[in-house]
């Protein structure tokens, strides 16, 4: 792994109708304004859908979280297009064949504006 503390790692998505409706099923959060439609037609996507951008991240570079935390900071709707950044905070070899990883997040959408952020730890098995 060649990851270095400071470095940014960066994922965008645009989340749709679809997105909200296969991970309604799969979590079962049938929250109303995850199902009804605003009166802009837009329906407000689930927070953990959001808090995969993060996760999808960490899986890139095979983290076993540990620990995670988020923050919800505005609501996400289908058809906005978030960016996440996550930066290596720590990133150690340990002497059992193991890198120990701390990162922090931030997840803006399309207007600049933060919708999430947080941190996770875990490790990597080399």
């Amino acid at each position: 792994m060649s990851l270095k503390i400071g470095e940014v790692i960066r994922f965008e998505r645009t989340f749709t109708v679809e997105d909200v409706e296969l991970f309604t099923k799969v979590s079962g959060d049938t929250g109303t304004h995850h199902v009804t439609p605003d009166e802009q037609g837009r329906l407000i996507i689930q927070g953990l859908l959001t808090a995969t951008l993060p996760t999808k991240i960490g899986g890139d570079q095979n983290v076993l979280a540990r620990t995670m935390n988020f923050e919800f900071l505005r609501p996400v709707f289908t058809g906005d297009t978030i960016t996440c950044e996550v930066t290596i905070d720590v990133f150690e070899k340990q002497e059992n064949n193991r890198t120990s990883i701390k990162a922090s997040f931030v997840c803006t959408n399309q207007n600049g504006k933060q919708v999430l952020n947080g941190n996770f730890a875990g490790v990597i098995l080399e």
